[in-house]
């Protein structure tokens, strides 16, 4: 720990310079500074502290939040997280006693004075969130740490093991309680150093997540089966949907292409134009008037799920790992996915198994795919799909909370 502590002690002047300069810039909010610094802010009700890392994790939260301000309305829920655009997608929820913030960078004097100021009862990382100081600051306060859907892959267990098994060990130890994403996350952490006694049931928070609320679409739309989405793409993902979609026209219209990074939106626009694709983009406010539309933006996919009847899902051609099945599911969109999907290994080792999703093995397969997807097949694997067990029991978390979190005030 001393170690560590010493690297993010010399790294505290760059982080702070780069904070200056991107409100230089404009880029930055004016409170990022004090926010990173816990200089500002403080707790009036009991609070719950949660920390994820961006939208996607926090966004998967957000059922958990409400469950746990319906069993004890006494309650706040604090989010941090680690950029201003999830902060503001927060904000803009306008939920009754949730607020949002800069997560304190991860050194001992921003986490003990983020402490004193919320002073929360307990602490929820999502995920992979375990920054060592801000876990060991929270077992010196007596703040209990609940790992929910915590993830371990077999790299980051390889390189903890490498460089630093002790710090990693130690961090394991401090934790009051954690809920492993799946087996082999689960398997990795306690070799790693997590006490057997403080596992809890396995959880995957995307599971959580509701069906999309019936939304208008923001142009006149060709019918479900004949709309196209690969949501959540990777560079170098794109161009492959495109060609596949070109090669697929008789059974698609319309391709939506919803990034995972917005900013690249122009960027795919291109390449669908190079293809002799029109292509519109949501972040300008236009229509689609042609067979190619991207949506650059945050917080509206419940929208796109339920516009189109086949969801390609991205991060799965490229070595990201994949992303969320569970919310087109909800829909009732089928689902087509490429081989790495480690992140969420169980629920599609399950669609595959009992024909649920159609999986390819690289670029190549992709358009054949495609080209099968009638509508009575989308209509088949999205039923097949929706009879998987797929909803998060919040039930464990929640009495883990209540039992681990009695603190007076």
């Amino acid at each position: 720990m001393t170690i560590y502590r010493l690297i993010m002690a010399l790294l505290l002047p760059a982080l702070v310079a780069g904070a200056l300069w991107r409100r230089l810039r404009g880029h930055g909010a004016s409170h990022e500074l004090a926010e990173r610094l816990a200089l500002r802010g403080r707790g009036t009700a009991p609070v719950i502290w949660m920390h994820g890392a961006s939208n996607g994790e926090i966004a998967s939260a957000r059922w958990l939040i409400e469950e746990i301000l319906a069993r004890d309305d006494r309650l706040e829920v604090l989010v941090s997280c680690n950029n201003p655009t999830a902060r503001a997608m927060v904000a803009a929820w306008a939920l009754p006693q949730v607020r949002s913030v800069l997560a304190p960078w991860d050194t001992r004097g921003a986490v003990r004075r983020f402490l004193r100021r919320w002073r929360p009862r307990a602490l929820l990382v999502l995920e992979n969130e375990l920054w060592p100081e801000r876990i060991a600051g929270c077992a010196a306060e007596g703040v209990p740490v609940l790992a929910i859907a915590a993830r371990l892959s077999e790299r980051s267990a390889r390189s903890w093991a490498r460089l630093a098994p002790g710090l990693l060990r130690r961090t394991l130890d401090q934790l009051a309680w954690l809920s492993a994403q799946d087996a082999a996350s689960e398997r990795r952490l306690v070799a790693a150093g997590l006490p057997q006694d403080r596992l809890g049931p396995r959880l995957v928070l995307k599971a959580g997540v509701a069906g999309a609320s019936p939304a208008e679409p923001p142009f006149p739309a060709p019918p479900r089966a004949r709309c196209l989405l690969a949501a959540s793409t990777h560079d170098g993902e794109d161009a492959a949907v495109l060609d596949a979609f070109l090669a697929a026209r008789a059974q698609f219209d319309l391709l939506v292409i919803a990034p995972r990074h917005p900013q690249r939106g122009p960027a795919i626009a291109a390449l669908a134009t190079a293809r002799g694709l029109a292509a519109g983009l949501r972040s300008r406010g236009e229509g689609a008037t042609g067979p190619v539309y991207v949506a650059d933006t945050l917080g509206e996919m419940g929208l796109w799920y339920a516009l189109c009847g086949t969801t390609f899902i991205g991060g799965t051609l490229v070595a990201k790992g994949g992303h969320t099945p569970f919310e087109p599911i909800a829909a009732g969109s089928a689902l087509v996915h490429g081989p790495s999907v480690h992140n969420f290994a169980e629920i599609f080792a399950a669609l595959d198994a009992s024909g649920g999703a159609v999986p390819v093995t690289g670029e190549a397969d992709l358009a054949p795919a495609l080209n099968g997807l009638s509508p009575e097949r989308q209509a088949r694997l999205a039923a097949v799909a929706a009879r998987l067990p797929q909803r998060a029991d919040p039930r464990p978390i929640l009495d883990a909370l209540d039992r681990l979190a009695r603190r007076p005030g």
